[in-house]
C-alpha cells in the first residue's frame, strides 16, 4: 500500500470519529474533492445516510483523485485548523505507519522525524519540509533546490550577523565552511568531547569538519548539475536522498540555539 493511501486510512478515521456529517462534507470539499459524488448523501431526522456511508463514498472518490497528496495536505490543514488538539492523536496514528506531520504535511518518517525538525534553525524548516515533500512526490530536482535553499537561508543570516562578506558571490561550499567557522562550532564540539574524556579529539574534529565541507561540495555539485525546480535535469534518486540527510546534518551544526 502506498504512503498516501496509508495516510488516508488514518485521516478518514479521524474525520469519522471527530467531525459531524456536514463538517466532513465541507472539509473534503475545501480540499478539492468532487462533491457531486456525495451530494446525494444527506442526513435526515429518523433516517438518511450515516457517516460511515459518507466516508465510504469519499473512499471511492479518493481512489479516482489525481493529486492525492494535495488533497491529503488540505484535509490535514482543515482538521488541525478546526480542532488543533487532534494533532497528537493524528501524529500517533501516522507514526505507527512510519509517517509524520510537519508543517501540516504528511511525510515519510524515514526522511524527517518531527523531533529532528525542532532541532533545526526555524528559518530553514519550511524549505527542508518542501524538499522532502518534493522528494516524496517524485520531483527530485526540486528537492535538491529546496534542500540547498534551506541552508542558504541560514548561512545568509550568519554572513550578515558575522560580517563575513558578500553572501551572494560566495560558493555554496564556501558559505557553509565560513559559517561553521564563524560560529566556532568545531571548538565547542572539541571542548565537549574533552569533557567526556575523549582521546585524540583533534583528529576527530578535523575529520568531522572535513566531512561537512565535502558534504557541502557534493550538495553544491548536485544543485549545479541536477537542481532544476522544473524537474527537467537528469537525477539520481539515491544522491538526492543523501542530499536531504546532508542538509539536515549541516543545518543542525549551524543551529545557534
Amino acid at each position: 500500500m502506498s504512503e498516501i493511501n496509508k495516510s488516508w486510512n488514518v485521516i478518514r478515521a479521524i474525520l469519522q470519529n471527530n467531525f459531524k456529517f456536514y463538517e466532513i462534507k465541507e472539509i473534503v470539499g475545501l480540499a478539492g474533492f468532487n462533491v457531486t459524488l456525495i451530494s446525494h448523501l444527506e442526513q435526515k431526522a429518523g433516517g438518511g445516510a450515516s457517516k460511515g456511508q459518507l466516508i465510504t463514498a469519499i473512499d471511492k472518490g479518493f481512489a479516482q483523485t489525481e493529486n492525492k497528496t494535495h488533497f491529503i495536505s488540505i484535509v490535514v490543514e482543515e482538521i488541525l485548523k478546526r480542532k488543533n488538539h487532534l494533532e497528537n492523536e493524528l501524529q500517533q496514528y501516522l507514526n505507527r505507519l512510519e509517517l509524520t506531520i510537519a508543517e501540516r504535511k504528511v511525510l515519510p518518517i524515514e526522511l524527517l522525524d518531527t523531533s529532528e525538525l525542532a532541532e533545526l534553525p526555524a528559518d530553514a524548516q519550511q524549505d527542508l519540509v518542501k524538499a522532502i515533500e518534493r522528494f516524496r512526490n517524485g520531483d527530485l530536482s526540486g528537492a535538491v533546490s529546496s534542500a540547498c535553499a534551506a541552508i542558504d537561508s541560514v548561512t545568509s543570516k550568519i554572513y550578515i550577523k558575522k560580517d563575513l562578506g558578500d553572501h551572494g558571490s560566495a560558493s555554496f561550499q564556501e558559505k557553509c565552511k565560513k559559517s561553521i567557522q564563524a560560529l566556532c562550532v568545531m571548538d565547542k564540539i572539541k571542548n565537549d568531547l574533552k569533557e567526556l574524556g575523549w582521546k585524540e579529539v583533534d583528529i576527530f574534529v578535523k575529520n568531522l569538519e572535513g566531512s561537512l565541507n565535502q558534504a557541502a561540495y557534493v550538495m553544491q555539485s548536485l544543485r549545479s548539475k541536477m537542481g532544476d525546480v522544473h524537474g527537467t535535469k537528469p537525477t539520481l534518486k539515491p544522491l538526492v536522498y543523501d542530499s536531504l540527510k546532508w542538509a539536515s546534518l549541516i543545518l543542525r551544526i549551524l543551529n545557534e540555539k
